[in-house]
């Protein structure tokens, strides 16, 4: 039984609010943050500026952001409860699995509701911090703390590594962060939202949106195509790899997107990205295995307006900058604090709890329940 007798599987084309933060032109091909299209701002545009953008609503005064510099560089310093589960965390634990319990810990007393710009600062600058922190602890190596007079991408870098990354490394890094900072009402800032609306605090609903993050529909699959990309093994092969899984009907990594039924924007940039920092042969391989993936796609299914999603590129340019395929989508959430914060703020300026309907299909009322049941409800 349904009030409207109307039901949006998915929530498809349902609009449950009004944001100025971004716009998602699904099927123009755009993606457009408080009025600035990506494509105009990546590469060029510093991921503390970006941040700005998106918590303020303007760009900065100068380029990186003077006002989030500063903030992040003083809330880099996580809280030494937070670092204990850090280290109490077993090595074997996905980085992953290992961020959602690490962000539950910030949830110490500290953030509340409604949130605040200082908190969602504080969400952004400890992220990395205490996921380079495991990561290093899973090594079997000591962490290394946070350098003030560092960039957020390239402190991240040298937080994992101990070591200062190659310029076009952090550069590339850097686009990326900024890509994918925010991509309005998707899956996971759906579940921070509504966690923000039940009056909970930014820590929670960010430990909500990483638990949905999680999800390979989601978030999850930019190492799965480099093991795609693994299993194809050289360009020569990619058209009878694709071919076979294709009649097969096996999932291709990297392609189709629920929002964009054209280019995916954030691929076409990170593709112009990869041709600049990935190495010849596997840049080879990867764009081989793209042109036969939507050749063949595209003649199974013509109709279904299948595109490179940001996926497949974000694979290429996360190994280029020398991330283990573990990080990439704990690095996706490094950048998504942003947006995430910028949400969680805007949800709370006028909020209301979001509680959308299920129709009913059970049996319909007038049932009985049976008197003689054997148990605790039998008389004698």
């Amino acid at each position: 039984m349904s009030a409207s007798g109307v039901v949006a599987k998915g929530l498809d084309h349902v609009v449950v609010d009004r944001s100025s933060i971004a716009w998602v032109g699904g099927e123009t091909g755009d993606l457009v943050y408080r009025g600035f299209d990506v494509r105009d701002i990546v590469p060029g545009v510093a991921y503390e500026s970006a941040v700005h953008l998106l918590l303020h609503g303007d760009p900065p005064t100068s380029d990186p952001s003077p006002e989030v510099v500063g903030a992040l560089r003083r809330e880099r310093h996580p809280p030494a409860s937070s670092e204990r589960v850090v280290d109490v965390l077993e090595p074997t634990v996905p980085p992953l699995e290992a961020l959602r319990t690490i962000v539950s810990s910030l949830g110490d007393g500290r953030f509340g509701y409604p949130p605040t710009l200082e908190d969602g600062y504080r969400l952004i600058a400890q992220t990395p911090v205490l996921l380079a922190r495991f990561v290093r602890r899973a090594q079997g190596r000591p962490p290394v703390a946070p350098d003030p007079n560092l960039s957020h991408a390239a402190d991240y870098l040298h937080m994992l590594t101990g070591a200062t990354a190659r310029p076009e490394q952090v550069a590339a890094l850097e686009s990326y962060l900024v890509l994918l900072a925010d991509h309005g009402m998707n899956a996971s800032t759906f579940a921070l939202r509504t966690a923000i609306s039940t009056q909970s605090d930014l820590a929670s609903a960010a430990t909500a949106a990483l638990a949905v993050l999680k999800g390979p529909v989601h978030g999850g699959a930019p190492s799965l195509v480099s093991d795609m990309l693994d299993a194809v093994g050289s360009p020569d092969r990619a058209e009878a790899w694709v071919a076979r899984q294709v009649a097969e009907d096996r999932v291709l990594f990297g392609f189709g997107h629920r929002a964009y039924k054209t280019d995916d924007p954030r691929a076409v940039v990170l593709h112009a990205i990869a041709r600049r920092v990935a190495a010849p042969d596997r840049l080879l391989l990867a764009e081989t295995v793209e042109a036969c993936a939507l050749a063949a796609l595209r003649a199974a299914h013509p109709r279904a307006r299948l595109y490179t999603n940001v996926e497949f590129w974000s694979a290429v340019v996360l190994e280029a900058v020398g991330l283990p395929r573990t990080l990439f989508t704990p690095t996706f959430a490094v950048a998504r604090t942003a947006g995430w914060t910028a949400h969680a703020l805007e949800q709370a300026s006028d909020n209301r709890l979001i509680r959308p309907d299920l129709e009913y299909v059970g049996p319909p009322k007038g049932r009985s329940w049976p008197r003689a049941l054997p148990g605790r409800g039998t008389t004698g």
